[in-house]
């Protein structure tokens, strides 16, 4: 049951959402157990992010949670696979992106609790 929140201060197109949810359901495969058939995914575009004090550039805030652990090694991974497809997909520079992650204890679906 993971959930990718994305919020970046770039125009996301159809096409370009589409290409990002296939790839994000590829990226959730490195945390074990997870999968794209439970994926929700969130797009935020033309965000007024702030990084470093300015808006010099590109920016993005990705957010995943997660019901249940998140192994470090498999954290690391994701982060690399997010920095790498949000780069190549929107032209945010690895840099200006951040991560964030959450592991939730209880996870409602279908009128109850996990």
């Amino acid at each position: 049951m993971p959930f990718i929140n994305t919020k970046v201060s770039v125009s996301l197109d159809k096409a370009k959402r589409e290409i990002l949810k296939s790839k994000l359901g590829k990226a959730i495969e490195n945390i074990p157990g997870k999968s794209e058939q439970w994926l929700m995914l969130n797009f935020e575009d033309n965000c007024g992010l702030y990084f470093q004090g300015n808006q010099d550039g590109p920016t993005a805030f990705i957010e995943v949670k997660v019901f249940g652990k998140i192994p470090a090694d498999s954290a690391d991974q994701m982060t690399a696979a997010l920095c790498r497809v949000f780069n190549e997909e929107t032209g945010i520079p690895q840099n200006r992106i951040y991560v964030k992650y959450e592991e939730v204890d209880m996870w409602g679906w279908n009128g109850g609790n996990f």
